[in-house]
């Protein structure tokens, strides 16, 4: 019974594992700290979401969203990586 209970659990948490791995579908721009906006972000949802989310947030708005991601949602980012991830979104994301 223990293996069935297993074995069911890697099929429906396959596509959870698919997911994170297709995590970068676009490539961030170049500039400091985009490969740690990446290695954060991509650990929960793929880049899309930050370029459909580029079109509403100015610098307030992504210092927010980033901190309920770390708040809410529990995202393994610490205060300084949050400020520079916040930064890198506003700078190449933001709305100006």
């Amino acid at each position: 019974m223990h293996a069935k209970w297993i074995i069911g659990a890697a099929v429906l948490l396959a596509p959870i594992a698919t997911f994170a791995a297709d995590a970068s579908s676009v490539e961030l721009k170049a500039g400091p700290d985009a490969e740690l906006t990446l290695a954060r972000c991509s650990v929960c949802h793929t880049t899309d979401y930050i370029v459909m989310n580029s079109v509403f947030l100015n610098k307030a708005g992504w210092t927010a969203e980033v901190n309920k991601m770390v708040k809410v949602m529990g995202a393994p980012i610490s205060a300084d990586e949050a400020a520079r991830i916040a930064t890198y979104l506003a700078q190449y994301y933001g709305v100006q």
